[in-house]
């Protein structure tokens, strides 16, 4: 177990650079003092780690030690960061597995790219995967999601439940969530930037528009769609 947490406290001084005990002790689930003795093991042992003080100060490893992934591009790179989603590892009860690597492959990669799939993986969130009945196909999501991913607006064609005729929309994917077992795209209209909700399986048409896009930074998706669903809504909300 000591050992797992010495591996984990690399890892994150790697990734994340200067920590002070009480952050890493937060990250770790231990106490302040065992952070101290476990950096005191790390050093004993060889490790290049050292103490900066002050108030900003905190642990950080010698620049340059460093262990890295070789040879995985920025689309792997994102695609491994999608697959550490949260949902079906804690249902097996490898949640905690699940971040760990997410850590190491944090720490292994080029802080670009690591830092870009990172930002990619917060843009997709499983929301329920418990098992539903299969929603309705869509061809649509490998290209909602390539445009979530690039940043890209859409132009989508779409019919809701009840309507008469399709209606064409421009939008800028903000992200897409996975709920009740059916996709749904988080976007804002054009002109506009007020995101709502489209269900996936309402998109039967889309492809890139000519604007390009920045989801604001101060966006989070999960916060978005924990409070959509916890304020009470009219049916077929959508953006």
């Amino acid at each position: 177990m000591r050992a797992s947490r010495l591996l984990s406290t690399v890892l994150l001084l790697q990734s994340r650079g200067l920590m002070t005990a009480a952050a890493l002790a937060e990250e770790l689930e231990v106490s302040v003092r065992t952070v101290y003795r476990d950096i005191e093991a790390l050093s004993a042992s060889g490790v290049p780690v050292y103490g900066e003080g002050g108030r900003e100060g905190g642990y950080r490893l010698l620049d340059g030690y460093r262990t890295r992934l070789t040879g995985l591009t920025p689309c792997e790179a994102e695609t491994l960061f999608l697959l550490a989603l949260p949902g079906p590892a804690a249902d097996l009860g490898l949640a905690s597995y699940a971040a760990s690597a997410q850590l190491k492959i944090a720490a292994a990669l080029p802080a670009a790219v690591g830092d870009h799939a990172a930002r990619i993986g917060a843009r997709f969130l499983i929301a329920d995967d418990s098992w539903h009945p299969a929603a309705a196909d869509t061809g649509q999501l490998p290209l909602l999601a390539q445009a979530v991913k690039d940043e890209q607006a859409v132009e989508v064609r779409l019919r809701a439940p009840g309507a008469d005729a399709d209606e064409i929309r421009s939008l800028s994917p903000y992200g897409m969530v996975l709920d009740a077992g059916a996709w749904h795209l988080v976007a804002a209209p054009i002109p506009g930037d007020e995101p709502g909700v489209l269900p996936a399986s309402w998109i039967h048409a889309a492809a890139p528009s000519l604007h390009d896009f920045r989801p604001p930074t101060a966006f989070d998706l999960r916060a978005f769609w924990t409070a959509r669903s916890s304020a009470p809504r009219p049916p077929h909300r959508s953006a």
